[in-house]
């Protein structure tokens, strides 16, 4: 009697510890432990994107803060940051050293179009996460063929569309000059505002692409006025676009100026470039600017401030990239959070592509984070803005620029 009633027991325990073990096996991959997670991330620290740096720096400073504070569900962050100075050969070296050496769980925010292109096709092989790519280029969001690799940017295409938007509603009758970086993040952005632009796409008069290599692109700046255009569109990198304010305010050309989202930084850009020449200038965003009176009074964005007086003091506050590197930051940890204990890089590409609604402190109102399994663009809404010389505006409704 005894032994009939035990064996049931044994037998019904020893299938719970079959059905339980391969679970408790897979709760890790490389780059977690029970006490630490650790994040790689590729940021050009130096070379012509080296206005980009202090992203990677924030971000520093944020896993600094998380730490402090107890680390995500007990464990406390490894961020480990390299600089490919946006150079693509050494990106891929970069990433194979924070997968293969580092065995990072994955890698988070690197940075530059031609860098995440070059290294896509290995973390995809690789299976390990590439997650909240900065970059808008489309590519980066497809799914389908790169299940690993997820955007952070608002789509260039999407971008571009919402210019066209704008210039179809406010300047009909316009001629577009349009300088563009060599690259998919200035093609992308070209082809959304054709896109856009549709029938209309005769409107663009001249284009000048640029190399990052380039010292100076004084030469394209003169080649687009001399075209006649009364709009045009700066679809370059900080270093560039403060070139192209300045040089176009030195010829006494007074478009209709629209400056891509990604240069948009008010002490990397609009200071350099000299404020009296950036006035007026057009753009599109999703964050607060942190020098606008309108937002003294918000919670977001003091506790943004509170984090930069204590965590990054040297950081520059009226850099859009620092509250930037802020908001990739705390969706970051939003993963990690949602991630639990089942620290594998499946799970980590699981829960990244199931956020929602996520509202980063310095997030515009209206403006959420939404992902799925088949959307891999987690910001999709911006909104107009102008440089007023001092600080940005911003007029209009968010716009969605959702892509079908």
């Amino acid at each position: 009697m005894m032994t009939s009633g035990i064996l049931p027991r044994l037998l019904a325990f020893a299938v719970l510890a079959i059905a339980a073990g391969p679970a408790a096996a897979q709760k890790y991959d490389p780059g977690a432990t029970d006490t630490e997670i650790k994040i790689g991330n590729i940021m050009p620290y130096s070379g012509p994107a080296s206005a980009y740096g202090t992203i990677g720096k924030t971000i520093a400073a944020y896993m600094t803060k998380v730490n402090e504070e107890g680390g995500v569900n007990g464990r406390k962050i490894t961020f480990i940051s390299y600089d490919d100075g946006y150079s693509p050969p050494k990106a891929v070296e970069q990433a194979r050293k924070l997968v293969e050496s580092d065995e990072v769980l994955f890698i988070a925010q690197p940075l530059g179009t031609a860098s995440n292109s070059a290294i896509q096709k290995y973390m995809n092989a690789k299976k390990v996460p590439q997650l909240f790519v900065a970059t808008g280029a489309t590519k980066f969001g497809d799914w389908k063929n790169f299940p690993w690799t997820m955007s952070w940017n608002p789509s260039y295409q999407s971008e571009g569309r919402i210019y066209a938007k704008y210039i179809l509603q406010n300047y009909p009758s316009g001629k577009l000059a349009v300088f563009y970086q060599n690259d998919d993040f200035g093609k992308d952005l070209l082809q959304g505002l054709k896109d856009g632009l549709g029938d209309k796409s005769g409107m663009i008069v001249a284009e000048a692409p640029y190399e990052t290599s380039a010292p100076t692109v004084d030469s394209q700046i003169v080649q687009l006025k001399s075209s006649g255009a009364d709009v045009f569109l700066n679809i370059a990198t900080p270093k560039f676009a403060a070139q192209a304010i300045r040089k176009v305010a030195e010829l006494g050309w007074k478009p209709a100026h629209f400056l891509a989202n990604v240069s948009i930084s008010v002490g990397a850009v609009l200071r350099p470039a000299g404020f009296e020449n950036a006035k007026d200038v057009l753009s599109s965003g999703y964050m607060k600017e942190p020098e606008d009176p309108a937002w003294k009074d918000d919670d977001g964005l003091k506790k943004w401030t509170a984090f930069m007086d204590k965590y990054y003091p040297d950081g520059d506050k009226t850099s859009s990239f620092t509250s930037y590197g802020y908001s990739v930051a705390q969706l970051i940890v939003q993963v990690l959070r949602q991630s639990g204990n089942e620290l594998t890089r499946e799970n980590i590409m699981k829960q990244a592509a199931d956020v929602h609604d996520f509202k980063p402190d310095m997030f515009l109102p209206g403006i959420v984070i939404n992902t799925g399994p088949q959307d891999y663009f987690p910001i999709e809404q911006l909104q107009m803005m102008r440089f007023d010389g001092q600080h940005w505006a911003f007029f209009g409704g968010v716009l969605d620029g959702h892509l079908n």
